[in-house]
């Protein structure tokens, strides 16, 4: 499995954009996709996942009300839409692949495939 994430960027403050992950290889119905951001000096964090096959998906908190995650089956696509992103929104963004067993899987230990990361800066 390779991920490939693109669409990072320097924004201003109240900027949209949006992450692609771009999968090749086999990936397992029983699998899902999801997006870590860590800044300088932070641990990896959590942002959002989709389940590969039914559309199931999870967000944290931070990400509710501003980020949107969905996938595109046809192009073995995940999305991240960033809307009225922050200055703390800064940060390095990860896409992975995890098993998708009873839960959605949101810690980076319960992912085993990882994409290279794409630079997010929201700045005035």
């Amino acid at each position: 499995v390779q991920l490939q994430a693109s669409g990072g960027g320097l924004v201003q403050p109240g900027s949209s954009l949006r992450l692609s992950c771009a999968a090749s290889g086999f990936i397992s119905d029983y699998y899902a996709i999801g997006w870590f951001r860590q800044a300088p000096g932070k641990e990896r964090e959590f942002v959002a996942a989709i389940s590969w096959s039914g559309g199931t998906f999870y967000s944290a908190d931070s990400a509710k009300g501003r980020f949107t995650i969905a996938r595109d089956n046809a192009k073995n696509t995940v999305y991240l839409q960033m809307n009225r992103l922050k200055p703390e929104d800064t940060a390095v963004y990860y896409c992975a692949a995890g098993p998708h067993i009873a839960t959605m899987p949101a810690t980076p230990d319960e992912y085993e495939y990882w994409g290279q990361g794409t630079q997010v800066t929201v700045s005035s």
